[in-house]
């Protein structure tokens, strides 16, 4: 008996030590006295394995014993399996900060670090903007009109636009822009998302684009010529980075700029000769001037030694001799303004090199790093306005809608939807307002950028793909009346572009966090390249001590031992102690990917991608967390709370069950997922009873509807009649009065105090009021009510040959 329980002390000893990574010192000293005490006590074969094990630790563990002969073997090893980092993939790990995604990696998250950011909102001036400027800019747009009549905003929204200030958003005000935090950009964006073509040509120069790569590395003179001019609208900028055979491989770049002299006015300029074929460029048909990305080759050696300088940026005006640009691509649901740039023997002088000739081959680590930021803002603002709008329409539309005398949105078949798009818009305009709170506190977040960008589109997709399926022929049914069927047709063009989600989701997310944000991949990689074994030699241990760590930790919290403490009230508590058991987890089976599978795992998308579901997930339930911790909560706020985080951490434990089910190492796969998940799996999907009340609160007028709606465009002045949002808000205020009313009047058709042949909603209704079952002032507000519910369920329908682009091509049928 003594022997197993000094075996079991021994044991919870190491599991400590292990946890608190405390070092092989402190477990060579806990298993030598344990192996000691095992002798003293008459348990010598006890104490000899003990003995043997403090052995084996101290030789592996105690730094003057390992280098002697383990450290150079490993080393060595290392060499061999460790994946060879491109220099565009340097570049890349380079760019940007690591921040709470850090944390997440290391498995022992500090979220005293997370809330340190604290999230204040914005100031006066930017919500004045908000409140403002971006109610009337959404107000003079008609969806109809700018997707099929003119194919563009209209002049007068141009002008505003400029006017305003809309595109010098990023832009400092000693140029002339509004110098608004990244906060506020979000939440304008959010606004606009009423109509995508408005958002899309507000959002796109503000994040890809000239600005913002002036702002870090132009020279003082284009800083002072262009930054005042893309501010005030006087230049309207596009970006030409992508072709027919680069897009998601940016760096496969075929187009050139060949480093040359030319004659201009009797003088000889040294400058670039361009040749290149850009598709997909967002303003390029209107853009006054062109940021371009090529390949910069210098064969005579006018600037140096080197031929192949990489890929430069440079800005260049739209009237250059020898740019083609002007014709259009037709984006699919959305007219915003996108086509192709062709240059053929484009000569510009060398200064057009955004930063100047010091700048020439640094334009991959340019475009990564403003990537990095603007990933994080513009298309995930997009997706959460767009879900939020789509939330307000659905709801109201679920209660108004009636179907077998009920509002469908007292039918559990349309709540489960309601409630699912409420999660998702909670869970995605949490993460795009503190990752932006992050960008305004100094981070540029790199792996969140493509953690916001893949899930928060994909978020937009099953939030459209809901609203379509419960609005039904309402939504199918295209025409000025339809606020949702222009944009539903337009989201794949969210999934595509700025990194398409494929891409992002099996290569960049795990992929490049794996090296960017564990705390000794990096330092690792440096030693192999730098040669330097005692520099491997601290990282490597250190790792291994991080191995360890989030073992015990996983394995210990997964039995509900030893929980972490966290700053968040009893509502919240729980998810956050479970996202550090997670992320123990994710932490250890990250090593043990890379470890296993060393650079083939660079081929292993499946894998990648199940790792970085984990990771996308840990990282949106803590973002909604910190939501939740500095946000004034409303009633009803903690159902959608407990709905969303059991949503993001069920999709956290199905990736690592798909992981441990296709790992191929199934030996390790078994070990790893009795340390992960010991007790199985500690989360469902979200009950019926939290979708019950949550697709109540947010099909009736409540603080919960009214806080997720915040921000957004529904005022129910004058210009209602283009404001589906007001008017179903207004339309839900008067529903409780309306409610009883139906419930009555249905009561009494069901008895037979109605006549039968009353069959339409109306005739009902002055049934029951000749019958003096309602009064005369109800009456007059059921007429009302009826009336503008009926005008919200209507379609639109249009002359025969109304759709035909050429009238002499329609079939005139015979119809007789």
């Amino acid at each position: 008996m003594l022997p197993l329980l000094l075996i079991i002390l021994t044991i919870i000893g190491l599991l400590v030590i292990m946890r608190r990574e405390a070092g092989s010192i402190a477990a060579t000293g806990m298993t030598g006295i344990a192996g000691l005490i095992g002798i003293l006590i008459g348990a010598p074969l006890t104490g000899v394995i003990l003995l043997i094990v403090t052995a084996i630790i101290a030789a592996c563990g105690l730094p003057a014993l390992r280098r002697r002969w383990l450290t150079p073997r490993l080393f060595s090893l290392f060499k061999t399996v460790a994946p060879n980092v491109s220099d565009t993939e340097r570049a890349a790990l380079d760019a940007g900060s690591v921040g709470w995604d850090g944390e997440l990696f290391t498995g022992r998250p500090n979220w005293n670090q997370l809330m340190n950011q604290r999230f204040d909102g914005v100031n006066e001036e930017e919500q004045a903007f908000i409140d403002h400027q971006c109610h009337v800019a959404a107000g003079m747009c008609n969806a109809w009109e700018i997707a099929r009549e003119r194919t563009d905003l209209p002049a007068e929204l141009w002008d505003y636009l400029k006017r305003e200030g809309f595109f010098g958003m990023i832009i400092p005000k000693e140029y002339g822009g509004l110098g608004f935090s990244a906060k506020a950009q979000s939440l304008v964006l959010q606004k606009l998302a009423v109509n995508e073509t408005l958002m899309v040509t507000v959002g796109v120069p503000n994040s890809l684009g000239p600005g913002e790569l002036l702002l870090k590395y132009g020279t003082q003179q284009q800083k002072d010529h262009y930054l005042p001019r893309l501010a005030d609208g006087r230049e309207l900028p596009c970006f030409g980075l992508t072709g027919p055979r680069a897009g998601s491989d940016a760096t496969a770049l075929p187009d050139t700029g060949i480093v040359c002299k030319q004659v201009i006015d009797g003088q000889e300029v040294l400058g670039l000769r361009l040749n290149f074929e850009k598709r997909w460029i967002t303003l390029a048909p209107i853009a006054t001037v062109i940021g371009l990305a090529f390949r910069m080759f210098d064969p005579d050696g006018l600037l140096g030694d080197t031929q192949d300088l990489g890929i430069t940026c440079a800005l260049i005006p739209r009237q250059t001799p020898g740019i083609d640009i002007g014709r259009r691509h037709h984006p699919i649901g959305s007219p915003f303004m996108n086509g192709p740039i062709k240059g053929k023997d484009v000569f510009v002088p060398i200064d057009t090199i955004i930063g100047g000739p010091e700048m020439a081959g640094q334009g991959w680590r340019m475009l990564v790093e403003c990537l990095s930021v603007g990933r994080c803002i513009t298309l995930p603002s997009g997706a959460t306005g767009t879900a939020r709008y789509a939330l307000g329409w659905t709801g109201g539309f679920a209660r108004l809608r009636r179907q077998f005398n009920l509002p469908i949105a007292e039918m559990e078949g349309i709540q489960e939807p309601l409630a699912r798009m409420a999660a998702l818009t909670y869970i995605a305009q949490s993460t795009v307002l503190q990752t932006a709170n992050m960008i305004d506190h100094g981070e540029r977040p790199a792996v969140p950028s493509a953690i916001l960008k893949s899930q928060l589109t994909e978020f937009q997709r099953r939030v459209l793909a809901d609203a379509m399926d419960v609005h039904g022929g309402k939504a199918v049914t295209l025409g000025p009346r339809n606020y949702l069927g222009i944009g539903y047709s337009a989201n794949p063009v969210a999934i595509t572009v700025e990194g398409a989600n494929i891409m992002t989701r099996n290569l960049m997310i795990f992929g490049q966090g794996a090296i960017r944000c564990h705390p000794y991949v990096l330092d690792e990689l440096a030693a192999k390249d730098a040669n330097d074994v005692q520099a491997f030699d601290k990282a490597i241990f250190a790792h291994a001590g991080l191995i360890f760590g989030n073992a015990a930790r996983a394995l210990t919290q997964g039995l509900g031992i030893g929980k972490t403490t966290t700053p968040f009230d009893e509502v919240a508590a729980p998810y956050a102690q479970d996202v550090a058991r997670l992320s123990a987890g994710f932490g250890l089976c990250a090593d043990a990917a890379m470890a296993s599978l060393g650079s083939r795992l660079k081929s292993r998308e499946m894998l990648s991608a199940r790792l970085g579901d984990v990771l996308s997930n840990l990282y949106l339930t803590s973002m909604v967390l910190k939501q939740w911790h500095e946000s004034d909560n409303v009633e009803g706020e903690a159902t959608l709370l407990h709905y969303s985080c059991r949503f993001l951490l069920y999709r956290a434990e199905q990736a690592f069950v798909e992981l441990f089910d296709n790992f191929p190492n199934r030996g390790m796969a078994r070990v790893l997922a009795r340390i992960v998940m010991p007790l199985g799996r500690h989360w469902h999907q979200p009950t019926d009873d939290l979708t019950r009340e949550i697709a109540q609160a947010v099909s009736r007028p409540t603080m919960l509807r009214e806080k997720l709606l915040d921000n957004t465009w529904d005022y129910q002045g004058s210009d209602q009649r283009d404001n589906p949002l007001a008017r179903y808000n207004a339309l839900l205020e008067d529903y409780p009065r309306a409610e009883p009313l139906y419930r009555r009047i249905d009561k009494a058709y069901s008895k037979g105090e109605i006549d039968a042949d009353a069959l339409h909603p109306e005739q009902r209704l002055e049934a029951a009021y000749a019958t003096g079952l309602i009064s005369e002032e109800d009456a007059d507000f059921m007429r009302d009510f009826e009336a503008r519910v009926l005008d919200m369920l209507t379609v639109d329908d249009f002359a025969f040959d109304a759709f035909a682009l050429h009238r002499d091509k329609v079939v005139e049928h015979d119809i007789a």
